[in-house]
């Protein structure tokens, strides 16, 4: 810290430094023109060109001061209507300036701070605002890219009434704008994983209350003795009480391959933002049929704050659950792994239930990996990117045919209902061709998994 005196000093030094490299082009014609005359008068020995000279150039530094010292107390404030916008979709942003002053300002020029990809940088020019007027301005932003974008911090530039200076002032605050990947609507086909027979999706699983089960078990201490299970007592000659059951919610996992060297290329058309799309498309759409849902990436890690079962759909979390998935998705990136054996881990601890996997380009060895991961699984989907193929300039549905790939019959061999995602696929055309397959496959084998 400098001392007192000092301190103001280079303070006094650095206002004035800042109040001349405000001067504008007219302001430094003037000053330029008074020194100029100046020196001409005083060359050629005329004092009436020396007072022109002085007013020339005493002009612009005065209102250079006076404008530096003018002290101008307004709010600022901004509002994003929403908050959280899908890719290519638009967000308004709305700009709130209140002069809290007791004087009137001067002309104001309003400039709020963007990045690139939303758009040029807006600039609003105000007229006079009154002692506690306020203006409201707005602007359009947009963006291709999914990410989260800073706005501001929010500019104010001060002019004086002649134009001869121009200074900046900035507030402190800024706001957010999260772009998530754009969600495709899919329909509500059934796919295997789901419970049959119970509601939209439901299991049975034991607890501690609901209704009767048939299968009984041995007595507990604090059991209640109206539970007794006379005709299991007498068969196994111990007391045995009925077991009660609850509802619980079917689950999904869904699967997202994040491995750098899964995918080639790179933009919004590019096969990761495909994958990415495509794992929000169905997070959402699980979430609104019901089922409790996770987020898994390759690296074995999880949407934080998430329970052990995932999020639960069908409820007033559900909203804010998506939310979050949302926002998790929206700053996605690719992973520095080569591998699939974390998540493997995962599903390997984890219960059954349905699982919806986004594979970029695989091996053998991960083919074989993948392969495993159906075995802890109600039921497996499987969208695999062809890499290579995706970045060829071929019309949609010009790709490679969907049935063929080593790495599609080695899936398909291991329960997988396997499909080979091209450039420019529609996720909602492969969603319902992945509930034929299966069905055929269900059909196939005695009806397992059949609707």
């Amino acid at each position: 810290m400098t001392a007192g005196g000092t301190g103001r000093a280079e303070e006094d030094r650095g206002g004035v430094r800042t109040a001349l490299a405000g001067l504008t082009t007219r302001g430094r014609s003037f000053l330029a023109a008074g020194v100029a005359a100046a020196v001409c008068a005083y060359v050629l020995g005329q004092s009436d060109l020396l007072r022109v000279g002085l007013l020339l150039a005493a002009l612009p530094l005065v209102c250079a001061t006076v404008l530096y010292r003018t002290r101008y107390r307004v709010a600022g404030s901004r509002r994003l209507s929403p908050a959280r916008v899908p890719a290519t979709g638009e967000a308004r942003v709305h700009l709130r300036v209140e002069n809290v002053s007791r004087l009137p300002t001067g002309l104001l020029m309003l400039q709020d701070r963007v990045p690139y990809v939303l758009g040029p940088r807006p600039r609003f020019v105000l007229d006079r605002v009154e002692a506690g007027g306020r203006r409201e301005v707005s602007y359009r932003v947009r963006s291709d890219l999914r990410g989260r974008y800073p706005l501001g911090p929010l500019q104010l530039r001060l002019s004086d009434p002649f134009g001869m200076c121009e200074l900046t002032r900035s507030f402190s605050a800024y706001d957010t704008l999260v772009v998530t990947p754009r969600v495709e609507p899919l329909p509500p086909v059934r796919m295997g994983g789901e419970a049959k027979g119970y509601g939209e999706g439901r299991q049975r699983s034991l607890a501690l209350a609901g209704e009767d089960d048939v299968i009984p078990r041995g007595y507990r201490y604090g059991d209640d003795l109206r539970r007794v299970h006379w005709r299991s007592t007498a068969r196994h000659g111990e007391l045995m009480v009925r077991r009660e059951e609850q509802p619980q919610r079917a689950r999904c996992t869904v699967l997202l391959d994040t491995r750098g060297g899964a995918y080639e290329g790179a933009g919004p058309d590019s096969a990761f933002e495909w994958a990415v799309a495509g794992a929000a498309s169905v997070l959402v759409h699980m979430l609104e049929r019901g089922f409790s849902v996770r987020l898994l990436t390759d690296t074995g890690s999880v949407v934080p704050g998430e329970g052990a079962d995932g999020f639960a759909g069908a409820s007033q979390q559900s909203a804010d659950a998506a939310g979050l998935m949302m926002d998790t998705l929206a700053v996605i990136g690719h992973s520095d792994g080569t591998g699939l054996s974390r998540a493997y881990d995962v599903l390997r601890g984890g219960g059954e239930g349905l699982l919806v996997a986004f594979f970029g380009d695989l091996d053998e060895e991960q083919a074989a990996v993948a392969a495993r991961m159906r075995r802890r699984s109600g039921g497996a989907i499987a969208f695999v990117l062809d890499g290579a193929a995706w970045l060829r300039d071929a019309a949609p549905g010009s790709g490679p045919p969907g049935g063929g790939g080593p790495v599609l019959r080695a899936l398909r061999e291991a329960g997988w209902t396997a499909l080979a995602v091209e450039r420019g696929a529609s996720l909602e055309e492969l969603w319902r061709r992945a509930d034929r397959e299966r069905t055929g496959v269900g059909a196939a084998s005695g009806g397992e998994g059949a609707r």
